[in-house]
């Protein structure tokens, strides 16, 4: 025994309840805590004994039965001498079940957030916060904080054997405390952590965990989500508005908005502008700004820079109240290295492959998870569920699948290690995302997994019970990076590269696409799209409309990057909020009218959206006009009446007496031009009804004449 409480005084003791807490003797019972801080404690009312050449004090008694005793304790402490109260963590049995510590190494834990972490509960009557945390093969694990001291001798855990799990509960210690994980590694090193499943953070640059305000939000959207789980969202339309909260708007003193200043502020934009989605680049806590949140240190906390965890309820709530729904940036494919988080987590590799040919990220400098161990597995889906079921989150869009799908992903011979089979597919990894798929859309009928992937791996949209990876869609790269090609290209070069804008539809149905005009695109050096665009002023802004206009009229889901919607000339930068006041001017208002009824006009016109991902959807009139940089095209409904025709002039020539062939005959009008006045264009087009002739064009036995306008577009449809 003294040489237990030598090593529990000297911090490197592994099983505090050894000696701590009630202990039988041979006279009766002994009541035994260890308080470094404290001058004299009593035991309802009783002075305790010090252990000689100990901070531990004891009472021997036999006025309590030791399985449900948990005397107050009142302790003076050594600096000021003042009287305070407690209880002893150590009186108290496990709460962990065995069930949850099974299912948990099984990997299968499905709510590991309600187990994991920290939480306010009451035990036998008394308030305070339960701790647990996975740390195997060490020598000590210890609460520490500002309630302590930071002193990790005074809250060893306790370990619940081969589980990995260590946990502790401390009485009286309430929501808003400071807290970090003490590790006393095998190797004797002494390591600081913050809690992988904390649920909130203090504000960087603090990385400290704090123990979270117990969830008393009362939601409201109990009608979007009942219609969500009914969502047909292959056939209905999807146009979603890519935000960084931190610098979609900022106060003068460049501080950042709240979540309830966003529901304000953001929600209304979004809605006004027609968006069924506002996708949310990564929000989980993260230490570095320039990251953006891609490098993220607190998986299961949203960032303390917008306000509390029910503060994102309420803006997620007022989001579904107003008819939006909200995505948000998962990130699973890597972690950073910082020392507080994570990376070696015991000392040594423990969420992160230990072979740094699968375990690290070379361009990113970061690490990879082990998607082979049960346990990092659990943590990671966990983390997916745990934003849909506590925030109502509606879809993932996971980021750098690509990177998750090969073992030489960005890596030369000899820097990988191939699989089982000889090969260069990840199958940790692959097995780990498809039962991530598999998983949220079987728990949460409606919710979406979006995939941003860019090579040609296949079936990535498809059911795994049909061999694929089981997201729900994937950002068509291809179409981006071919488009944006195309549309920088000064005019007269176009006819020269007009495959770029026809090759799409060669693949534009392998997969349930969603076509990006993303962050990525408008950040180091490549420009925002207004200023990608060839020509002088008036050119860049009828060659940005017209390029909206082929983006919503193209097969796919649509999605555009904040300040995207008014033609914003600088690169986005995460420290400066968009430029606002650039609304103030006709050119820049007209970008934000034509994305408004470009929003609409998809919601309303079923050729637009019911057909997505279908090829009965869309037909080419007349893809091969390469010399005049003419695209012509139907968008098709299950009511032919409902059919649209597209004719696109990637030219700053207007061609007038254009005729094109038409599925019926009547008479057309313009239901859109992406030169119209209203928009800030030159105005070019076809007022009031344009009818058709029998005069056969592009295979179609009717067609109509039609000006088509520069650097323009225009969606007919019959009357």
């Amino acid at each position: 025994m003294n040489e237990d409480l030598k090593r529990l005084q000297l911090g490197v003791l592994h099983d505090p309840f050894s000696v701590l807490g009630w202990h039988e003797t041979a006279t009766g019972w002994v009541l035994r805590t260890f308080m470094p801080a404290a001058e004299n404690v009593k035991a309802a009312g009783q002075l305790m004994t010090r252990v000689p050449d100990t901070d531990c004090f004891e009472l021997t008694t036999l006025a309590y039965a030791p399985e449900h005793a948990h005397p107050p304790l009142e302790w003076q402490d050594k600096a000021q001498q003042a009287w305070h109260t407690a209880y002893c963590p150590y009186t108290f049995i496990p709460h962990l079940g065995e069930l949850d510590l099974h299912l948990f190494n099984e990997g299968s834990h499905h709510q590991l957030w309600k187990v994991l972490g920290s939480r306010v509960i009451e035990r036998d009557g008394i308030l305070g916060t339960q701790f647990a945390v996975w740390a195997p093969a060490v020598k000590r694990v210890s609460i520490v904080g500002d309630f302590n001291e930071w002193d990790g001798r005074r809250h060893p855990m306790r370990s619940r054997g081969e589980s990995g799990v260590w946990e502790l509960f401390i009485p009286l210690l309430a929501a808003g405390a400071s807290y970090k994980y003490e590790i006393l590694t095998r190797n004797d090193a002494l390591l600081r952590k913050t809690d992988p499943y904390a649920q909130q953070m203090f504000l960087r640059p603090e990385t400290t965990s704090r123990v979270p305000t117990p969830d008393i939000y009362e939601w409201q959207d109990k009608d979007w989500i009942s219609a969500r789980e009914q969502w047909d969202w292959q056939h209905q339309p999807m146009s979603i508005y890519e935000v960084h909260a931190g610098s979609w708007k900022r106060h003068p003193d460049q501080s950042f908005y709240s979540w309830r200043e966003l529901a304000d502020t953001l929600i209304p934009h979004a809605k006004g502008l027609g968006y069924t989605h506002i996708e949310l680049l990564p929000i989980s806590e993260h230490p570095l700004d320039e990251s953006w949140g891609y490098q993220v240190s607190g998986y299961y906390a949203p960032s303390a820079r917008f306000g509390s965890p029910d503060d994102f309820r309420y803006f997620v709530d007022q989001c579904h109240q107003q008819g939006l729904g909200v995505l948000l940036d998962w990130v699973p494919a890597h972690f950073p290295k910082d020392e507080f988080a994570l990376a070696r987590f015991t000392g040594e590799p423990l969420y992160e492959y230990a072979d740094p040919r699968k375990g690290e990220h070379q361009d990113w400098g970061t690490l990879i998870f082990d998607y082979g161990r049960n346990e990092v597995k659990n943590f990671l889906i966990a983390n997916a569920l745990f934003w849909i079921e506590e925030f109502h989150i509606d879809g993932l869009r996971v980021d750098a699948v690509a990177s998750m799908l090969y073992l030489d992903y960005s890596r030369n011979h000899g820097e990988w290690a191939p699989n089982q089979y000889g090969g260069r597919e990840h199958l940790e990894a692959i097995a780990f995302i498809r039962e991530l798929n598999m998983l949220v859309h079987e728990k949460f009928p409606g919710t979406v997994t979006i995939a941003e992937e860019s090579t040609s791996w296949p079936a990535v949209s498809r059911p795994v019970y049909i061999g694929g990876l089981g997201f729900s869609m994937k950002w068509n790269m291809g179409w981006m990076n071919d488009n944006l090609s195309y549309i920088k290209l000064d005019p007269v070069y176009r006819k020269y590269h007009h495959n770029y804008l026809t090759f799409g539809q060669m693949y534009a149905f392998s997969e349930n696409f969603v076509l990006p005009l993303s962050h990525d695109e408008v950040v180091h050096l490549k420009r925002s799209l207004l200023d990608k665009m060839p020509g002088d002023v008036w050119q860049k802004f009828a060659n940005l409309r017209l390029f909206y206009l082929w983006q919503y009229t193209n097969p796919g889901k649509k999605l555009l990057f904040m300040g995207g919607e008014f033609g914003q000339w600088k690169e986005w930068s995460e420290k400066y909020e968009l430029d606002w006041n650039l609304c103030a001017y006709p050119n820049h208002d007209g970008i934000q009218a034509l994305i408004a009824d470009l929003n609409r006009l998809y919601k309303t016109e079923p050729a637009l959206h019911q057909y997505d991902f279908d090829s009965k959807g869309f037909s080419w009139l007349d893809c091969n006009d390469s010399e005049h940089s003419m695209l012509t095209f139907i968008r098709k409904a299950d009511d032919p009446k409902d059919s649209v025709i597209v004719i696109l002039n990637f030219t700053p020539v207007p061609r007038y007496g254009y005729r094109v062939g038409v599925p019926v005959a009547a008479d057309y009008k313009e239901i859109i031009n992406s030169d119209s006045g209203y928009y800030a264009g030159s105005n070019c087009g076809n007022g009031g009804v344009l009818p058709s002739e029998h005069s056969s064009c592009m295979g179609l036995d009717n067609s109509v004449v039609l000006t088509v306008p520069p650097l323009g577009g225009v969606v007919l449809k019959a009357v």
